[in-house]
């Protein structure tokens, strides 16, 4: 029973395919029921991937049960976060339909007689061990397994458990296809001696060498002019790095502050003086933070250090019950707090919990099978066992609902209260956001001086006039740029400072300055280059006002489309030819290398024991170019100029040693086989994708 109800509860998440580094990603059971178009035809259709359409509504599904599955962990999504989950959400149905197109390709299947060996062999499927295993042995309870497929079984078809548990058990079959999938592209990798030799000379031959450096930073950036023919030769050297993935965007903006002024702060301060009188006087505590507080703070008792002030810390353990303290400010607030109770009691207490969900049989339905738990364990029922095959909480169910021993301000305070305010000894009855709980209070250790305080708080935000005179400055200066006034001079004008975002992408959730930039983005990618904003775009306290200034389109970009991004690099290259030139003058001449460092007024510096693998130059920094020159050079001899990362180096090789001769290499091959195999997995999708014609229109929906 209680694995049914697990189920039935938690099984809206399914092992996904293997897609990358991991084999096992979880995604949702309605990812793979086809649900109706949301706008009909063509309008839903999010992209295609050769040829066959991903549906937006099929995607909007899975991402709202990922980010439901987020908020319920108690956290804020955050546009950022946001798009992360978008982005990972369209890859996995990506790789869905290349991994079925490949399968299909190669009459993968998965045998009746191998989904049950996954689900009763001796070496079952990680999920079912996950749902049905005994957390003592870490083996699957066959007793639990067998009694909870049998009632499947039983079960009526339409039953929504059956059609969960079908579900399951299809998406394990998919699993296991996708294993046989990735094996199939990867056992035909080999690791010969030849690379297992070359890999450990690597990581285990030294060099020792003396070398002098000329650094970029010791010519001045002002010194250095930069003409059409360094920024051809740059480019044309580095033209492999110029090939643009998907098309990118950038804007200038300018932004008029909206945030609150000391006249607001002043008049937020004002408003909780009037309320302070009032919260002292109130005999319901609880209602006049409901009705007044921006944040509904729970009240529990808490010891020093937890009250989330210093200044509360400093007087609420030393005054009557009653006592107001405020306002004062914290945190971008003004705030006052009142001591409703201080008493001694337990700072940590033991004790266990059966959790059950309210979801799907309501509240009332759930506080009475608590009831029902209750009256059995007081009647002699064993707590732990009606934990294991009852409570909604699968982490502590497996251990009979033992929760350990844990201090103050770790559990919903709701638990908390009843935790830390009855006796050892006590079942107690209590609900929070999870559900209702059934705790049995084991054991309380130790004793200190807890208060509850009730805190009402008014953040200092912006008045309407405030945001009023904002956004009308910000609109003044749009309808300045309808009369194609210049955008730059025009905030010069106003004393508005021009900020850029570059090279942005269409799905975009933030870009540089602006946090939530959703909107602009869209608007970015309707836009042609040169044109201004269509309206005044709100982003919190500020008013944002911006101009397209560049498009780069898909492909290799032009030399004028990454001229600004490459000048730090024109400017290094041209430094170094004025270094090159200084050295090969030092080096004329000179024999060794403390002769050429003599001429450049320098001293050659000694460095002993590099390896190939970590190609640093102590007090310098990485230089790959420098130090893979030096493993192809010959002892004793000047090297040329080298240009590396932050300056132009010369060296002189001392000596090589090398490593005691390779013994027994199979751990080693072990070891970079192992790493190639990870790199294939990461990679094999990837492939399929180039090869594919993926088609991308999130942008029109997200």
């Amino acid at each position: 029973m209680g694995v049914m109800n697990y189920l039935r509860e938690r099984m809206g998440k399914i092992v996904a395919i293997a897609i990358g580094l991991s084999l096992s990603l979880f995604i949702l059971i309605d990812v793979l029921q086809k649900g109706s178009s949301l706008f009909g035809s063509d309008r839903d259709e999010l992209g295609s991937v050769a040829g066959e359409k991903i549906s937006y509504n099929d995607f909007n599904n899975q991402l709202k049960s990922q980010e439901e599955q987020f908020q319920q962990s108690g956290q804020n999504l955050t546009p950022q976060f946001t798009a992360y989950m978008q982005e990972n959400t369209w890859n996995q149905m990506v790789n869905q339909v290349l991994l079925n197109k490949e399968v299909d390709k190669l009459g993968l299947t998965v045998t009746p007689d191998e989904k049950s060996e996954m689900i009763f062999g001796n070496n079952p499927d990680q999920t079912i061990v996950q749902n049905f295993g005994d957390p003592q042995t870490g083996k699957v309870d066959q007793n639990k397994l067998r009694q909870f497929v049998n009632n499947i079984k039983s079960a009526p078809a339409d039953d929504p458990m059956v059609q969960k548990w079908n579900a399951f058990i299809n998406q394990m079959g998919l699993n296991k296809i996708a294993q046989k999938f990735v094996a199939l592209a990867t056992n035909g990798m080999y690791v010969n001696s030849l690379d297992t030799k070359d890999d450990y000379e690597a990581k285990n031959r030294l060099v020792n060498f003396k070398y002098v450096t000329l650094d970029y930073a010791s010519i001045p950036d002002n010194k250095v002019t930069l003409s059409d023919d360094d920024y051809k030769a740059y480019y044309a050297d580095h033209k492999y790095k110029f090939n643009n993935k998907e098309e990118l965007r950038s804007f200038d903006y300018v932004s008029v502050n909206g945030s609150a002024t000391k006249e607001d702060s002043a008049a937020v301060k004002d408003q909780v003086e009037k309320l302070a009188p009032l919260f002292k006087s109130s005999t319901n505590d609880s209602l006049f933070v409901q009705q007044n507080a921006e944040t509904k703070t729970p009240f529990a008792y808490r010891k020093k250090g937890q009250l989330g002030d210093p200044k509360l810390d400093s007087v609420m353990f030393n005054e009557p019950n009653g006592f107001v303290y405020g306002p004062y400010l914290s945190n971008g607030s003004y705030k006052i707090a009142k001591l409703i109770d201080a008493r001694v009691g337990p700072d940590s207490v033991k004790a266990s919990h059966i959790l059950i969900s309210a979801q799907g049989i309501g509240l009332d339905a759930a506080l009475k099978r608590a009831d029902s738990l209750k009256k059995l364990v007081q009647g002699g029922k064993s707590f732990a066992d009606l934990a294991q095959t009852f409570s909604s909480d699968p982490g502590s169910a497996k251990k009979g609902g033992e929760l350990g021993m844990f201090g103050r301000g770790i559990m919903a305070a709701p638990f908390e209260e009843a935790a830390f305010n009855g006796k050892k000894g006590d079942l107690v009855i209590t609900t929070t956001q999870f559900g209702v709980h059934l705790i049995h209070i084991e054991d309380q250790k130790g004793s200190e001086k807890v208060a509850k305080v009730a805190l009402v708080d008014k953040p200092i935000t912006p008045s309407q006039k405030t945001q009023t005179v904002a956004y009308s400055k910000a609109q003044a200066f749009l309808g300045a740029l309808a009369n194609n006034t210049n955008f730059n001079a025009e905030a010069k004008k106003e004393g508005l400072t021009v900020k850029s975002a570059n090279d942005f992408k269409a799905l975009a959730a933030s870009v540089q300055g602006i946090d939530d930039a959703r909107a602009i983005v869209r608007w970015a990618y309707k836009s042609k280059v040169g044109d201004d904003g269509d309206q005044v775009y709100v982003v919190g306290d500020h008013y944002i006002v911006p101009v397209l200034t560049a498009i780069k389109p898909k492909g290799t970009l032009s030399l004028d489309d990454v001229k600004k991004q490459i000048e730090p690099d024109v400017r290094k290259a041209v430094k170094a030819k004025q270094l090159i030139a200084k050295i090969q003058a030092a080096e004329s001449g000179s024999q060794t290398i403390d002769q050429v460092a003599q001429k450049l007024n320098l001293t050659a510096t000694p460095v002993q024991n590099v390896v190939f693998a970590n190609p640093n130059i102590p007090g310098q920094a990485v230089e790959y170019k420098v130090i893979g020159t030096m493993f192809g050079s010959k002892p004793n001899q000047l090297s040329k100029p080298i240009e590396g990362d932050h300056g132009v180096y010369v060296f002189s090789v001392m000596n090589f040693i090398n490593p005691a001769p390779l013994g027994n290499s199979v751990t080693q091959r072990a070891q970079i086989a192992q790493t190639l195999l990870s790199r294939s997995q990461a990679s094999i999708f990837e492939s399929l994708k180039d090869k594919a014609n993926v088609k991308d229109y999130r942008a029109k929906f997200l």
